[in-house]
């Protein structure tokens, strides 16, 4: 008995930062679904080099096999690889890490990511090789050779592994009673992600393995079902990465500068609205689709989508007010934006969260709004807008979450300082504005009708001249600029991370008194998570002034680029 004891007890180890008891076979899945993220991250972060320098006319570098080579595998490792493979990560450390428990069956774990690293391995190997030239969408009549739809497959498989070992893990610690109270905020949203994975893998199912037996000329394939089918996995995959990027800023929040949960019921309903109404909202997609009737898609765009958006725009209430909440409590109580004016902007977990919410909040935000009503899209779609939206969305706001979160994995599960230290402080800046200024240049070549995904926007190989505006060459030159600040700005964190992981200097109880650097400033001293006395009285009736002013300018932002949108288009659609 006593040496099944110690055998369970060897199995954690005690975190001196949070207290938290950490099972090791929990922190090793986090490890190496971690490393394997970051390793597609640099594929996808290298394929994209090779689209902003061809699609930066005055360059045009690559050719047109090339680039929709290029394109399949940049969609692919940096959309599902990239995103799935980190937050396989977030599912391992909100169970088991946060609430303190076991990890049930860990070789499940590793045979889930084994599947997953097979079935990526797999992909890229078959889009390398020249035969999976489809994009990220994949349409019919566009075919792949099998093993692609199969490395899709055995991917899939994987991941719902790990949703099923994160439920696993939320009954056991409920079981064994590892925590006190309702679950931790950030577990109920990796939780809600789960909820809305499974709702996409169950759709990747129904359109994927079809599409496997047609590549191999065992059925037919409806286009139209295809598309109506895959987007509920395509969209819906991009809405768990909210969930989980959403639970990262409330992680980040609290670990950073002890940023407060105003009501927590408040932020669970919008959690819920998420799985509610999201599925709904990949209907936009298919805005333009004349196998669609106007009904389907008045329903699903407009009054269950804003629903979902309701959800975006409670959490981006209720992030930055707890942030200010948690700033005033510290004792930045003067004026409207002290709280704000001494944040601890050096830190790369804190202003890279806060440029997470800015950049997913007022450009991802507006612009998918807009472009999710009917009339306004059919000016958009299939224009350089669309992408120019979903790259503030997911890269600008997913992505550099994930890339701020790591700052604080580094030291607390890696046990390692973070290298580079200089210029992982640099790092979220130079990656938040150059996919800033490079999406806000695509939305702008969008709205001059310049096309999404043609290779050459010239025509040099067509029958007849086409020409646009020739603001649209300085557009490109902006767009190429702030896509290599991007791409500079993603090998940074890359650099930063690798060479931390497998050259890092170890994290020390001395080091950490000693405040050396390469620790965040949350890791050397974890702000309190909880507040007491008159100060919290006091506090509490003051609330939240600055985020209020903040929420006015972004819904005056909001309100101006709606009215402009449809400005342009009575303009277009000359009516009386």
């Amino acid at each position: 008995m006593s040496d099944t004891l110690q055998s369970f007890a060897a199995r954690f180890r005690k975190c001196p930062i949070t207290g938290l008891s950490v099972d090791r076979s929990a922190e090793l899945l986090i490890k190496v679904n971690a490393v394997v993220a970051v390793v597609t991250f640099l594929i996808g972060v290298l394929a994209a080099l090779g689209l902003v320098l061809t699609r930066w006319q005055a360059i045009h570098l690559l050719d047109a096999s090339m680039y929709y080579r290029f394109l399949t595998a940049h969609g692919l490792n940096m959309l599902i690889f990239f995103i799935i493979f980190f937050e396989m990560a977030v599912l391992y450390f909100a169970g088991p890490v946060v609430l303190n428990s076991r990890l049930p069956a860990p070789k499940m774990g590793w045979l889930a990511f084994l599947l997953m690293l097979a079935g990526a391995v797999l992909v890229n190997w078959m889009v390398f090789a020249g035969k999976a030239d489809v994009l990220f969408t994949s349409y019919p009549p566009l075919k792949a050779d099998p093993n692609y739809y199969l490395g899709i497959i055995l991917f899939a498989v994987g991941a719902l592994i790990v949703c099923g070992l994160f439920y696993a893990s939320l009954a056991v610690a409920k079981k064994e009673k590892t925590y006190e109270g309702s679950m931790p905020l950030v577990t109920f949203g990796a939780l809600t992600a789960t909820i809305i994975a499974i709702i996409s893998l169950l759709h990747g199912a129904i359109i994927y393995i079809p599409t496997w037996l047609w590549s191999m000329n065992l059925m037919p394939m409806d286009a139209q079902i295809y598309r109506l089918i895959w987007w509920g996995l395509g969209h819906s995959s991009q809405q768990i990465n909210v969930a989980a990027m959403v639970s990262v800023w409330y992680l980040l929040a609290g670990l950073t500068v002890g940023g407060v949960v105003l009501n927590e019921k408040v932020s669970r309903t919008a959690f819920v609205l998420y799985v509610l109404f999201i599925s709904m909202a990949s209907a936009h997609h298919l805005l333009v689709d004349p196998g669609m009737g106007p009904a389907w898609k008045v329903w699903n765009t407009s009054y269950a989508m804003y629903l979902a958006v309701l959800a975006s725009m409670i959490h981006g209430f209720t992030v930055p007010a707890g942030i200010e909440m948690g700033q005033r409590l510290r004792g930045f109580t003067h004026g409207t934006f002290e709280w704000l004016r001494k944040a601890p902007w050096g830190d790369p977990g804190f202003s890279g969260m806060v440029l997470s919410v800015i950049i997913f909040g007022f450009w991802g935000g507006i612009t998918g709004v807009t472009i999710g009503t009917e009339q306004i899209n059919l000016m958009a779609h299939n224009t350089m807008r669309i992408p120019g939206h979903f790259h503030v969305t997911v890269v600008g706001g997913t992505a550099l979450a994930f890339m701020a979160v790591t700052y604080y994995v580094l030291p607390l599960i890696f046990q390692r300082r973070v290298a580079f230290w200089g210029m992982a402080k640099l790092q979220p800046y130079v990656f938040g504005i150059g996919i800033t200024v490079m999406s806000m240049a695509m939305s702008f070549m969008g709205s001059f009708g310049v096309p999404r995904r043609h290779w050459d926007i010239s025509g040099a190989q067509a029958p007849f001249h086409v020409e646009f505006h020739p603001a649209v060459d300085l557009l490109q030159a902006v767009f190429g600029i702030g896509g290599l600040a991007a791409a500079v700005g993603a090998l940074m964190f890359i650099a930063s991370a690798v060479v931390s992981v497998f050259f890092g200097k170890r994290v020390t109880e001395e080091c950490i008194a000693k405040g050396l650097p390469g620790i965040p400033q949350g890791v050397l001293k974890l702000p309190s998570q909880t507040y007491k006395g008159s100060m919290v009285e006091r506090t509490h009736k003051t609330g939240t002034p600055g985020t209020v002013v903040l929420v006015f300018i972004f819904l005056a932002c909001f309100v101006l680029y709606y009215f402009v949108n449809w400005k342009l288009l009575s303009v277009l659609w000359k009516i009386g």
